[in-house]
C-alpha cells in the first residue's frame, strides 16, 4: 500500500472502515496502482479478500504486491485470499467439461445455439448469477474454527471488461447490487471496483455502468492523464471524492485534486504546481 495515499484518504489497516462502496476510475490513464494499493491494504488489514482479476496473472499481481510488502502467495495458501484469475479460467470456461456452472460461465453465451427444448446451465450463460455465487461463497463466514479474519472484501480488476465481452451495463449493475447486499449490508464488508473510462461519448454502457456506480459509492477515486500530455516528474492527477449517498447533494461530497508520480515502490502526491521537480 502507499502510505501518502492512506494520509489523504485519513486511514489505516487498524481503522479501516466497513460497509463500503469504494469505485475506482481511470481516463486516459492506467489507474491500477489504486487496485494494488487497496489490494494490499486490505490484506494488512487482515481482511478476508476475494479478488476477480481480469486484467492481469495472479504473479503480476504477487510481483507487485511484494514490493508494497505483501505476499499473494501465502494469503491465498492461508485462506486469506480467493484470487479468481479470468485469465486462465477462460480457458477452462471453453475447453474443459463443466459439472457446475463455472463463475465465467457468461463467455460461452456467444457461442451457444438457441434452443426452446433444453433448460442446461448454458442457457443461463448470459449473466453473472455464477460469478455471483462463487463470491459469496468466497467470503461466507467461516464456521468450522478457522482463523477469523476482520471483515471480507470484494475486489474486481475491472468491471469494464465484463462489458467487453459482451455483459450489458445492467447485468452489470445487479452483480455489484448483490454484492453489496451480500458483502456490504449482510457482513459489513467492502467492495472495491475498477472501471475504465473512455471518453467515448457514443459508448453508453459504460457511462450508464460509471453513472450507476458513482451514485452508490461512498469513496470515488478518479485517475487521469495531464491535459498537456506526457510529463516525467508528473504522472497525472487523482480526484478524490467523499460521498454519502443517503444524505442530499449540497451536504454529502467533499472533494480533492492532487497530482501524483508512480514510483517503483510508492507514490508520491502534490498539490497542483507543487512537484518537487517544478519547484
Amino acid at each position: 500500500m502507499f502510505p501518502e495515499l492512506n494520509n489523504l484518504l485519513n486511514t489505516t489497516p487498524d481503522r479501516a472502515e466497513q460497509g463500503k462502496l469504494t469505485l475506482l476510475c481511470d481516463a486516459k490513464t492506467d489507474g491500477s496502482f489504486l487496485v494494488h494499493h487497496f489490494l494490499s491494504f486490505y490484506l494488512k488489514a487482515n481482511c478476508k479478500v476475494c479478488f476477480v482479476a481480469l486484467i492481469q496473472s495472479f504473479s503480476h499481481y504477487n510481483i507487485v504486491g511484494q514490493k508494497l510488502g505483501v505476499s499473494l502467495t501465502a494469503a491465498r495458501e492461508c485462506g486469506q485470499l480467493v484470487f479468481l484469475e479470468g485469465l486462465k479460467s477462460s480457458v477452462d470456461v471453453f475447453f474443459r467439461a463443466q459439472v457446475e456452472p463455472h463463475p465465467l460461465q457468461f463467455l460461452r453465451s456467444a457461442s451457444l445455439q438457441p434452443c426452446s427444448e433444453v433448460h442446461t446451465w448454458e442457457a443461463d450463460a448470459g449473466n453473472l448469477q455464477p460469478l455471483y455465487e462463487f463470491v459469496r461463497e468466497a467470503l461466507k463466514p467461516a464456521d468450522d474454527g478457522q482463523a477469523a479474519w476482520r471483515c471480507p472484501v470484494l475486489l474486481v480488476d475491472d468491471l469494464s471488461v465484463l462489458l467487453s465481452l459482451g455483459m450489458g451495463a445492467v447485468a452489470v449493475l445487479d452483480f455489484i447490487h448483490y454484492c453489496r447486499a451480500a458483502v456490504c449490508w449482510e457482513q459489513k464488508g467492502n467492495i472495491v471496483a475498477l472501471v475504465h473510462d473512455s471518453g467515448d461519448a457514443e459508448d453508453e454502457e459504460n457511462d450508464i455502468l460509471l453513472n450507476g456506480l458513482s451514485h452508490q459509492s461512498h469513496l470515488i477515486l478518479r485517475a487521469e492523464g495531464l491535459a498537456t500530455g506526457f510529463c516525467r516528474d508528473v504522472h497525472g492527477q487523482l480526484k478524490i471524492l467523499w460521498r454519502t449517498p443517503s444524505q442530499p447533494a449540497a451536504h454529502r461530497d467533499r472533494s480533492l485534486t492532487y497530482q501524483y508520480k508512480i514510483q517503483d515502490k510508492s507514490v508520491s502526491f502534490f498539490a497542483k504546481g507543487m512537484s518537487p521537480a517544478i519547484l
